[in-house]
């Protein structure tokens, strides 16, 4: 069995990229592909602690979350009955909501980007993506969407924001062996998907 594609959906908060992942989803799905959508952090134990952090529930170094996020990775990539893997294995196309570029650009703003990358390296010598599409925003048109989504978690301010978006670009440029496609978000919803597909096309062949 041919071994199934691997794509992330990558972006800061309220830029789409859960809608994307599921219109891609389906999209791919009506040529008859069959797709497993996932999301970083997970439902596992690391995962749901891990989103207790980001609510304000518990409060945790930044060090320490970094290291729950790198957990709940290696988890979620080497899972045997649910794992990333095992779907791969099994020819599926695996879209992620969120991997490691996450990391290294919201814990990289409390904890050096190189030591972010180092602790995750385990994870990218296991499982890179295929693609990562990184769904672009402009910085003043965070708040509008974050504030119309309701609750605020931790990393949704808008200063805080405008300088993850930043740290992505410096990790796509530190890591240019990783294929990342730049997805203009900041238009028409159609627009935007059409160049998600164009892009995913690419690597699905």
């Amino acid at each position: 069995m041919e071994r199934g594609k691997f794509i992330v959906f990558e972006g800061i908060d309220g830029s789409g990229k859960s809608t994307h992942a599921r219109l891609l989803k389906e999209r791919l799905e009506k040529e008859g592909k069959r797709v497993f959508l996932t999301l970083e952090p997970t439902e596992g134990e690391a995962g749901r602690l891990l989103r207790r952090c980001l609510t304000g529930e518990i409060d945790l170094p930044e060090e320490a979350i970094a290291g729950l996020f790198m957990t709940d990775r290696l988890d979620h990539i080497k899972n045997p009955s649910s794992g990333i893997i095992s779907h791969l294995e099994h020819g599926e196309v695996v879209i992620s909501d969120r991997y490691y570029f996450s990391s290294f650009a919201y814990n990289s703003m409390y904890a050096p980007m190189e030591w972010v990358i180092a602790i995750n390296s385990l994870a990218r010598e296991l499982l890179k993506p295929d693609l990562t599409v990184f769904l672009d925003l402009a910085p003043e048109r965070f708040d509008d969407r974050i504030r119309a989504r309701g609750q605020k978690e931790r990393y949704e301010k808008i200063e805080l924001l405008a300088k993850v978006r930043e740290n992505y670009m410096k990790a796509f440029s530190l890591l240019p062996d990783e294929k990342v496609a730049i997805v203009d978000n900041d238009g028409g919803l159609e627009d935007a998907a059409e160049n998600v597909y164009a892009a995913v096309r690419k690597i699905l062949g």
